[in-house]
């Protein structure tokens, strides 16, 4: 009995405990939405900023004056950011500006070049201030125009086009990874190396990479003997190599095409090819023009070139060695604006001395804005394979199939993913609070 209403007791005073934490919680938060008021600033202009590589965060702190909504119909401007690799290897962004409601009619677009070294806070902040300054020509036309000062650097910056590149627009990168991982009954050893050479100019694009790769793993399982209780010790031991060497040469003709030459050599444990080189002249044609390629693009390639394969083990057509003419046909289309964005690839490709040994391959991405806080995104992507030339005659060992050591048969391979998001409150996004966020993984990912 004394238990038992020292268990109630308890309870009561949990309880209790429990009514008044909600208590204040409703109390410091009715406190907070008042502060937050003040975050929706009653004269910026709003708006949705659409960009998947932005922190998200870091704009908002440095952009107060500014109303980030989440919804592209409650904005006043609407910015795209896009980005492309540039040939020395940074970061092209290109903002497009797009003014609604009063703004209607207003565009606009600017754009921002990182460094290939550049760390995240010096392309963050660059991006930013970019952004910023695109956008003043909106905020002057508010209220909160009496509120902004603008700055001048002093120092002189060169014009770009006038500094001489003592290394004639050549990049050179060079990269290692080994990798070590360790467990009482498995153990994977790998070391990776590659090497790029690129040159990009407006007329001319060379890029040049060799990469090796080097995996070993080793599977240790213990036995114990029930007669004389010795364990006994077995390993399995796995290794897959891989070296390839790509060249890809193109020279701008016009606005909308291109030839160029794509050249390759590679061995692989995986794919039963000792050694397997390629050449292949091929020509493009952009639908639209490529200076908008950051917005929409429609490529069709055609290519036709010469295939040398050596093999390491007799394939199942009894070849150890061969040379064949392979035919390419690509078409790739992206777009991405106000309501979301599409990306496809279609790609074939076949030996001519036999049409059937060919390969199909569709792949799709779709993000849409369906209405006011709904989206939808869809993804998947389709390959037809009737070209595995280099399979290696005989079964496959257990190993091969359950380590993946070798290629196995297979005419197709399929994947597909579906997305659809509904949200519904406030229109404003302009607060940041990164209290228990954990790990950097946690933090804003960059999207709306």
């Amino acid at each position: 009995m004394k238990n038992s209403f020292k268990t109630l007791l308890n309870r009561k005073i949990i309880f209790s405990v429990m009514f008044l934490l909600t208590i204040t919680s409703g109390i410091l938060k009715a406190q907070g939405d008042i502060a937050v008021s003040d975050t929706t600033r009653k004269d910026a202009i709003r708006l949705f900023l659409d960009c998947q590589s932005c922190d998200m965060n870091y704009i908002r702190q440095e952009m107060p004056y500014i109303n980030y909504v989440r919804d592209i119909r409650e904005a006043q401007i609407y910015a795209l950011v896009t980005r492309q690799a540039t040939g020395s290897g940074g970061g092209n962004y290109t903002i497009f500006y797009s003014g609604q409601e009063s703004f209607a009619g207003m565009k606009d677009t600017l754009t921002y070049s990182s460094d290939p070294d550049a760390t995240t806070d010096v392309t963050r902040t660059g991006l930013t201030n970019t952004l910023a300054l695109g956008l003043m020509r909106y905020v002057a036309k508010t209220p909160i125009k009496n509120s902004i000062q603008v700055s001048f650097q002093s120092e002189r910056q060169e014009d770009p086009a006038q500094v001489a590149d003592k290394w004639n627009y050549w990049v050179f990168e060079l990269k290692t990874s080994p990798d070590i991982k360790l467990e009482k009954s498995q153990q994977k050893y790998s070391w990776s190396n590659g090497i790029s050479v690129d040159r990009i100019t407006a007329d001319w694009k060379l890029q040049n990479s060799f990469n090796q790769r080097y995996d070993k793993s080793i599977f240790i399982r213990e036995r114990v003997n029930n007669e004389t209780g010795l364990i006994t010790e077995s390993k399995t031991i796995a290794i897959k190599k891989s070296w390839n060497f790509a060249n890809l040469t193109v020279k701008s003709i016009s606005n909308h095409l291109s030839v160029g030459l794509r050249a390759s050599a590679i061995s692989s444990s995986f794919r039963n090819i000792d050694l397997q080189i390629k050449a292949a002249p091929a020509i493009e044609y952009n639908l639209f023009p490529y200076s908008v390629s950051n917005q929409k693009q429609l490529r069709v390639l055609y290519g036709i070139g010469f295939v040398h394969n050596e093999y390491v083990d007799t394939t199942v057509y009894n070849k150890i060695e061969e040379d064949l003419l392979e035919q390419t046909f690509d078409v790739a289309f992206r777009v991405q604006q106000k309501w979301g964005s599409a990306n496809m690839a279609f790609g074939y490709a076949a030996y001519l001395n036999d049409l059937k040994k060919n390969n199909i391959s569709l792949d799709a991405n779709l993000r849409i804005r369906i209405l006011k806080g709904l989206s939808f995104e869809l993804s998947g992507g389709m390959k037809f394979i009737h070209n595995q030339i280099e399979l290696a005659r005989g079964d496959r060992s257990a190993e091969d199939v359950y380590l993946r050591l070798a290629e196995l048969e297979t005419n197709y391979r399929f994947s597909a993913s579906v997305g659809l998001t509904y949200t519904f409150g406030s229109i404003y996004n302009n607060i940041v609070n990164p209290r228990f966020g954990g790990g950097a993984s946690n933090d804003d990912d960059g999207q709306n």
